[in-house]
């Protein structure tokens, strides 16, 4: 069959290759057609466009570039259109995927999403577009299921693709030039986002001089851009080795997004970072409706560990909390045991297989 796969960040990029690995097992003679990145690449996928050229974040931004956007899914319907694939897989990245979704749907195509948009976050009037465009949702987190009962959508929850991208990744240890104890960095993976995290973590360094900061790079940032907040220290910068990092960190500063949740499988306490441009941060303080922004604290329904936003991401409160999750030893072994919890309630690893097993049952019966 003909899978069109449509990821446009680098999470989605991780995630969509290993589903790529499990359909080609079911489905020797699978073409892909897919905008994302270098791991679906390599399992065989015709980049039409690459995500770093896609990722636009927080209002403001989107609204700069919203003739770029707009351009961009014109062209992907296009694309579409000219392939004639069996099935579209849309992966995440809501903005762009639920526009293309609904004109899939109008020409007949199947309509597949994995990983769904956080709408009960917020614009939960969402689900009504999704139960109208989308054949299958395959969901990835615990609660979403019962969600979207609420609203008589039947979706399949496969468990999180997370567990498989650490069983599958690659044990290495890093050589770093160091023999104090390792805290990882990770400030995300936009420029943006970078440029307002990263300056804050590294004041940290300084009050902290018993510990080696190390941060990981993002694969579609320069070195160089880096070195403009780590002159001058001795802060090392590892690209493709974030999991590798995190087994020999002692704790980490993270930016929130996916990388909390890796970070808390691997068993790293952590204090969790957000800092939004002032529009983008009011606008969204109006319309998300959940108590926590850390995928840690959504799973298990309480604070496990602490979220530092907006005008709270401070150097004195991040070293605060730092602090605490370093030298503090009973809050350290509290978190660590609720992070054992964490990783029961997800469910074990085989997400990625179980989703080619139950995309491809669906497509053999939409073409029986």
């Amino acid at each position: 069959m003909n899978y069109y796969i449509i990821a446009g960040e680098a999470s989605g990029d991780l995630h969509a290759s290993n589903l790529m690995r499990e359909l080609r097992k079911k489905d020797p003679q699978a073409r892909f057609r897919c905008w994302g990145g270098d791991l679906m690449e390599a399992q065989g996928g015709e980049i039409v466009k690459h995500y770093r050229d896609l990722a636009f974040m927080g209002f403001t931004e989107v609204l700069a570039n919203i003739r770029t956007i707009l351009g961009n899914i014109e062209f992907c319907k296009k694309d579409i259109v000219e392939w004639k694939p069996d099935v579209v897989i849309c992966v995440d990245y809501p903005g762009f995927n639920l526009r293309i979704a609904g004109f899939v749907k109008s020409k007949g195509i199947p309509v597949f999403y994995y990983i769904s948009p956080a709408i009960w976050a917020w614009k939960q009037s969402r689900v009504h577009k999704i139960k109208r465009n989308v054949d299958r949702m395959f969901t990835i987190l615990p609660f979403e299921q019962a969600f979207y009962k609420r609203f008589d959508f039947d979706v399949d929850f496969v468990g999180h693709p997370l567990l498989d991208a650490l069983q599958n990744s690659r044990e290495q240890t890093l050589k770093i030039n160091t023999t104090k104890p390792v805290i990882a960095l990770l400030p995300g993976s936009r420029k943006q986002e970078i440029s307002r995290m990263l300056p804050v973590m590294l004041e940290v360094r300084k009050k902290f001089p018993q510990y080696h900061f190390v941060i990981a790079g993002a694969p579609s940032m320069p070195e160089s851009f880096y070195q403009t907040f780590t002159a001058g220290t001795d802060t090392e910068i590892v690209f493709g080795q974030t999991y590798n990092l995190l087994r020999q960190s002692y704790a980490a500063l993270v930016t929130s997004g996916t990388a909390t949740l890796e970070t808390a499988l691997f068993r790293v306490p952590q204090v969790v970072c957000y800092k939004a441009g002032s529009v983008s941060y009011h606008i969204a303080k109006r319309l998300v409706t959940v108590k926590y922004i850390s995928l840690v604290n959504l799973i298990m329904d309480r604070p496990i560990v602490t979220e530092l936003v907006q005008d709270d991401m401070n150097p004195e409160r991040l070293a605060a909390e730092f602090r605490l999750i370093t030298t503090d030893e009973a809050n350290r072994n509290r978190m660590l045991q609720e992070l054992d919890e964490l990783k029961i309630k997800l469910g074990g690893p085989g997400a990625s297989a179980r989703l080619a097993e139950l995309m491809t049952k669906y497509l053999q019966k939409a073409h029986a």
